[in-house]
């Protein structure tokens, strides 16, 4: 081989080392996204949960992959889709409060990041707040714990309420152990409840109209994603009805409803993104305390509580004699 076909040779080998070195770099991990919603009406959220991510040094396309599965509010699809992430082998799974219990049902190996806004212990999801054990953890941020809170604000805005109303999903996990805690709150504090069910759009606009027929003072609007994902609906119908309500978290008074008191779902969600990452860099789960948020926030959109009081007032009003 003379010289010049050995430096011919050496380039060729040259080029392909990029080339086999390109081939070998490791998959990039994916992260399954687990909801019971819709993707619309939880992309404030995604997008809090890609901020977290970006903190811990993940970016979407970039350092990681998300596989996202929504219910699209039928939680009985929640076990095939979690299923189905478990089979492509994801990296670890994100879920609400349906979706982490489906996805704990499908796998024991795969690390899982919840976010709940119910007691995670006493939904079976964690042994303990502070060791979780086994391949879950996440973020509880408080909205199913703190209806008998709602309604003694609401007995604060409107002191006059004898008769309050409470809008809730029956089956959505934790809610029948806080309706019977605002049971006795009521009680304690004299007012008189009339729970309503909704589990679909209709129901709820049938919801309204028994509101309305039955000469409800206010509205405690429950806890879970099916009434974040109808917020729009749910608060046109308070307002036709000029009915004084309180949610669960901040996007409802940013979106036209008058008041929520809660902490941050946002923040948890970006919470979330930032376990997701210590997790992808080797951290158990198991060794991750459940996050649980220790500040809470009242907001009031004064826009809504201006015109709302207009109605209220006129609704209050007594017939004019003839």
């Amino acid at each position: 081989m003379n010289k010049r076909e050995f430096i011919k040779l050496l380039g060729g080998a040259a080029a392909a080392w990029p080339l086999a070195a390109h081939a070998q770099q490791p998959p990039m991990p994916v992260i399954g996204f687990l909801h019971s919603t819709s993707a619309d009406a939880w992309a404030p959220f995604v997008a809090a949960f890609r901020v977290g991510l970006k903190e811990a040094g993940y970016i979407e396309g970039r350092d990681i992959l998300i596989e996202y599965r929504w219910g699209e509010d039928q939680p009985d699809r929640l076990p095939d889709l979690a299923a189905d992430l478990v089979s492509r082998r994801v990296a670890l799974i994100v879920s609400n409060t349906e979706g982490s219990l489906a996805a704990k049902a499908a796998t024991a190996t795969i690390p899982i990041v919840f976010t709940v806004g119910g007691d995670p212990v006493k939904l079976g999801l964690v042994t303990s707040l502070n060791r979780p054990g086994q391949n879950i953890t996440g973020v509880n941020w408080f909205s199913t714990e703190l209806m008998a809170k709602h309604l003694e604000i609401m007995g604060e805005l409107v002191p006059h309420a004898s008769v309050i109303g409470c809008l809730v999903k029956p089956n959505f996990p934790g809610v029948a152990d806080q309706l019977a805690e605002l049971e006795r709150a009521a009680q304690t504090a004299g007012r008189r409840l009339r729970i309503l069910n909704a589990s679909t759009k209709h129901e709820i606009n049938v919801g309204f109209r028994t509101l309305a027929n039955g000469q409800v003072d206010a509205l405690l609007v429950g806890p879970g994603p099916f009434f974040t994902a109808h917020r729009d609906q749910i608060i046109a119908l308070a307002d036709s009805y000029a009915i004084p309500s309180i949610y669960t978290e901040r996007v409802w008074p940013k979106a036209g409803g008058l008041m929520s008191y809660s902490s941050s779902a946002t923040d948890a969600y970006r919470k979330a993104g930032i376990y997701a990452g210590r997790i992808l860099r080797g951290e158990a789960p198991a060794n991750l305390p459940v996050d649980r948020s220790t500040k809470f926030e009242l907001v009031i959109n004064l826009e809504t509580a201006k015109l709302l009081g207009s109605k209220f007032r006129h609704r209050c009003s007594p017939e004019p004699t003839r």
